[in-house]
C-alpha cells in the first residue's frame, strides 16, 4: 500500500524542487535506524506517529524522485499542513506504527543496563501519578496483544520479551481486516470510558450545578438577614431619639 500526500504525488512535492544546492538538505533512505553500536547500545527513542508519516512521505518522495534534492523547511511544512489535515482513519496506519514502535522501545529498555558511571543529561523529573486518575485508554494493537500474548508463549514457551513483541507486531500485520475491526470497536470504546471518567476526575471536587444554585440562595439569604438587621438597628435608633426629643420637650414644658 502506497502513501501520498495528494493524489498526485508528483504535483505535490514539484513545489519542493530547487535549481540549486545552497542551503538544502538531501533525503536519503536509511532504512531502520540501528539501535546501536554494541550489544550495550542504549535502544533508540521511539517515533511518534507523526514521525512515521513524515518518514514515509520522505520514503515515497526518493522513490519517486532518487536525484532530486528538496528544501529540508518546505518538505517539513507541506508535511506538517497535511497532516492537520487528515482523519482518524487517514492517521490510523501511523497510529499503529508508533504502537508497534512503543512496545519495541518498552521491550528493549526493559533488558538494558546503563554502563557504570554513565550521567543522564536533560533527564527530567519524573512526575508524581495520581493513584485516583483514570488509566489510559489502549489502543487497538495493544487489546489485540493482550488477547494473544498467552498464545504466543504457550506456542514458542523458549521466546524472550522481545520476541513475543516480535512476533505479536507480525501476527497483527498479518491480521485480517474483520479480527482488526473487532478490537478497533474495543479500543473506541475504551477511548470513550476514559474520556467519560477524566471529565468526571477533573470535575470531583467541584460544586454541582444544583449545589451551586444552593450556594447562590443561601447567600442570598445570608445578605437579605443582614439587610434586615441593619434596618431593625436603624428603626430603634430612630425610635430611641425620638423618646429623647419627647423628654426635652416635656422639660421644656414644665419649665
Amino acid at each position: 500500500m502506497k502513501f501520498c500526500l495528494t493524489n498526485n504525488i508528483d504535483d505535490f512535492f514539484l513545489l519542493l524542487s530547487i535549481n540549486n544546492n545552497v542551503n538544502i538538505f538531501v533525503f536519503q533512505n536509511r532504512g531502520k535506524m540501528p539501535r546501536g553500536k554494541g550489544t550495550d547500545a542504549k535502544p533508540r527513542g521511539r517515533m511518534t506517529a507523526y514521525a512515521f508519516f513524515v518518514q514515509t512521505c520522505r520514503e515515497e518522495h526518493k522513490k519517486k524522485h532518487p536525484d532530486e534534492n528538496v528544501i529540508f523547511a518546505e518538505f517539513s511544512k507541506k508535511c506538517a499542513e497535511r497532516w492537520k489535515t487528515m482523519n482518524e482513519k487517514e492517521k490510523k496506519r501511523f497510529h499503529e506504527m508508533a504502537d508497534k514502535d512503543k512496545l519495541r522501545y518498552d521491550t528493549e529498555m526493559q533488558s538494558y543496563i546503563p554502563p557504570k558511571g554513565e550521567k543522564v543529561r536533560g533527564k527530567k523529573r519524573k512526575q508524581i501519578k495520581d493513584p485516583n486518575a483514570p488509566k489510559r485508554s489502549l489502543s487497538a494493537f495493544f487489546w489485540f496483544c493482550n488477547d494473544e500474548r498467552g498464545k504466543v508463549k504457550a506456542v514458542n514457551p523458549e521466546y524472550g520479551v522481545g520476541d513475543v513483541a516480535k512476533e505479536l507486531g507480525k501476527k497483527w500485520s498479518d491480521a485480517d481486516i474483520t479480527v482488526k475491526q473487532k478490537y478497533e470497536a474495543m479500543a473506541e470504546k475504551d477511548k470513550a470510558r476514559y474520556e467519560r471518567e477524566m471529565t468526571e476526575y477533573k470535575n470531583k471536587g467541584k460544586p454541582t450545578l444544583l449545589q451551586q444554585q444552593q450556594q447562590h440562595q443561601m447567600l442570598v439569604q445570608q445578605q437579605q438577614q443582614i439587610l434586615a438587621q441593619q434596618q431593625q438597628q436603624q428603626q430603634q435608633m430612630m425610635a430611641v431619639k425620638d423618646e429623647s426629643d419627647e423628654d426635652d420637650d416635656d422639660e421644656d414644658d414644665d419649665e
